[in-house]
């Protein structure tokens, strides 16, 4: 009699919460490597051109999204040690 191969349980796993993790993470790079998309001086804000306050308001959203990233990992660790049955932290 044959038996089904056992499934690795203790290796790498893509779910959906893990690709939003992963696009949270990627985003910023993309957005930061495309200099043609913002290689431009109008629109200005407050005198500052769109080059340069295009890129600090990518701090901001990459540590937003770093943040996001970070409690989805928290919440999906938690999930995968209560499948587990181990305890959680």
């Amino acid at each position: 009699m044959s038996q089904a191969p056992e499934e690795n349980r203790g290796g790498p796993v893509v779910t959906p919460a893990r690709v939003v993790i992963a696009l949270c993470l990627v985003t910023p790079f993309v957005a930061m490597l495309w200099v043609g998309s913002y290689a431009r001086t109008d629109p200005q804000f407050i005198g500052i051109p769109f080059f340069y306050w295009y890129q600090m308001l990518w701090v901001l959203l990459s540590t937003a999204l770093t943040v996001v990233a970070y409690q989805l990992w928290k919440r999906d660790q938690r999930a995968r040690s209560a499948a587990k049955g181990g305890a959680s932290r």
